[in-house]
């Protein structure tokens, strides 16, 4: 009996090597869905659904986009690392799912084993906005406010471990500032509220933030990052206003299950680098703040553990937490 395992395991191994090679090839053939782990209407969802229009063609099928928002990104993130590893559900990731929320608090899923990376979308750069009925002049009359009346303002947040969590908890900090923070189920219903003056200031993605700046609807104060945003080059960073250490650049990105198929992790990857090289939708995401950024899945994998390290020194030093 032994003798006879010992001569089927190569066998079986073959058998499910050239099943896996059959599915890839076959690949797709039913509706794939990108899960997007914010509320409808926000950046990410905006974004997702440029990629996924623009993707269905390429792969010949159906792509929609489900949005599944709630405790910041993890129930999106679970639904995916659980999903089956076939290629036909994908987290349309980000900077908090894979970086921040991670490294803020224990989560029921591992941002590196339960994902293989797909590729890299894009980066935004995160941008101060407040409420124009604030009715600061500029960026250090702000300052001037926050400072004088401590914790009489709030800012608004996409939830705790999020991007614009992060970015205001280190400006608190190295601006000495007191502001009180209110945590949303993502940025579309947190900008809502900033815009209808519940709260006051809001540090979203530039995507997110831009098409209400140019609306008139929300006040750009300062970019939370290491230069002037070409979209707003009139509108400083907060260095400039003698904040430092305020540099939270966000990245969006695809991931499948772990153990996905790396023939069918290649052909997603090769669709969305060829979508990512689409003149209509460069022109489409850089309109709204964003830079597109193309990535192999080796490359994005590294990026995520580079992040972790990153923002995990992060909640040392500013000592989040997340209550």
């Amino acid at each position: 009996m032994n003798r006879l395992m010992k001569h089927a395991r190569p066998l079986l191994s073959g058998l499910a090597l050239a099943l896996c090679a059959a599915a890839a090839q076959a690949y797709p053939d039913k509706t794939i869905t990108i899960v997007v782990p914010t509320a409808a209407g926000g950046g990410n969802d905006a974004m997702a659904r440029i990629v996924a229009q623009k993707m269905g063609p390429l792969l010949g099928q159906t792509v929609i986009v489900d949005n599944k928002p709630g405790a910041n990104g993890a129930i999106a993130s679970e639904a995916v690392a659980r999903a089956a590893p076939d290629g036909y559900t994908i987290l349309f990731g980000y900077v908090a799912t894979h970086a921040m929320n991670p490294a803020l608090q224990k989560l029921r899923y591992d941002p590196v084993a339960d994902f293989e990376p797909i590729g890299l979308v894009g980066y935004s750069p995160t941008l101060m906005v407040v409420n124009p009925g604030l009715k600061a002049r500029d960026g250090k009359d702000l300052m001037a406010m926050l400072k004088t009346q401590r914790d009489k303002y709030s800012y608004a947040s996409a939830g705790n471990g999020t991007a614009p969590h992060f970015a205001a908890e280190l400006f608190k900090l190295n601006a000495n500032i007191g502001l009180l923070h209110v945590p949303y189920k993502g940025s579309a219903p947190a900008l809502s509220d900033t815009i209808g003056g519940h709260t006051h200031v809001m540090f979203p993605s530039l995507f997110s933030a831009l098409p209400h700046v140019k609306g008139g609807k929300l006040q750009a104060v300062a970019v939370a990052g290491p230069r002037r945003s070409s979209a707003l080059p009139d509108v400083p960073t907060l260095k400039e206003l003698g904040v430092d250490g305020v540099d939270v650049t966000q990245w969006y990105a695809l991931f499948a299950p772990a153990k996905t198929p790396k023939a069918v992790v290649d052909k997603i990857n090769t669709a969305l680098n060829k979508v990512l090289n689409d003149k209509d939708t460069i022109k489409r995401i850089e309109d709204q703040g964003a830079d597109v950024e193309t990535s192999s899945p080796e490359q994005l994998r590294t990026l995520v553990s580079s992040e972790l390290v990153k923002w995990k020194r992060v909640v040392q030093l500013a000592k989040l937490s997340a209550d």
